[in-house]
């Protein structure tokens, strides 16, 4: 019955997303939203797709570990804009995109320049929602000289009810080193976040791997929030 239900949910959620993303003209196309919904639904934990599997598919694609548990392959379900309005190429992009990726149990996460902005649906809570008045440095860029390496944010979060505790970060640069992903090799820049959330008395660190040339995020291990469990989320097809 439960499974019924998530199949019938995920199937609305992946028509919706047929609809925007062959609306959009980008480049990932849903040319089959049933491929989608098995994807979805009959993924198996610590999945390893190989490269050519990956290529096929027309969805951008990431591999998630939330603490020690199996990896899981997750697929991009849909695009928007910050404002929650679809992604059009005529669209005006002020900000970038929303992506929200889908698991096999209903779960989904939000993320915007790699960084987890939203959950829904995980067994051990919920990140609701991220408000900042200045850009994220990971929009940014790390690899500028000219991005600035502090950034303040507030977040809400459940269990319990945890609404706009302030996030003080600073970035640091860690080390260059060559990641594979996808059976690519990948230059890239470790840069640690340090996070300190004052009104909790309490530190923790989030790492970003970005690549070297163009600062995107091809991997990170991030808390979802100072009593969440950490998310190790590695890029295998980005979305563009």
């Amino acid at each position: 019955m439960r499974k019924n239900i998530i199949y019938h949910s995920i199937s609305r959620l992946l028509l919706l997303s047929a609809t925007t993303l062959l609306l959009s003209g980008c480049s990932q196309k849903i040319t089959s939203v049933n491929d989608t919904i098995r994807l979805a639904v009959q993924g198996t934990a610590d999945v390893h797709k190989s490269a050519y599997d990956i290529a096929q598919l027309p969805y951008a694609s990431t591999y998630i570990r939330i603490n020690n548990q199996s990896q899981l392959f997750m697929v991009l379900a849909l695009a928007e804009s910050a404002s929650g309005d679809t992604i059009t190429q005529a669209s005006p992009q002020t900000s970038p995109p929303q992506l929200k990726w889908l698991a096999s149990d209903n779960g989904m996460l939000v993320t915007q320049s790699g960084r987890i902005i939203k959950t829904v649906n995980l067994s051990e809570g919920n990140l609701l929602a991220t408000h900042s008045d200045a850009p994220d440095p990971l929009a940014l860029g790390l690899h500028l000289a000219t991005t600035p390496k502090k950034w303040q944010r507030t977040i809400d979060w459940q269990p319990g009810y945890h609404s706009g505790y302030q996030l003080d970060s600073v970035f640091v640069f860690d080390h260059t080193e060559v990641l594979t992903i996808n059976g690519k090799s990948v230059p890239i820049l470790r840069f640690n976040e340090n996070v300190s959330v004052k009104q909790l008395d309490k530190h923790y660190s989030n790492t970003f791997w970005v690549e070297q040339q163009t600062g995107k995020v091809v991997k990170s291990l991030q808390y979802i929030a100072p009593s969440l469990p950490i998310v190790e989320m590695t890029i295998l097809k980005p979305f563009s």
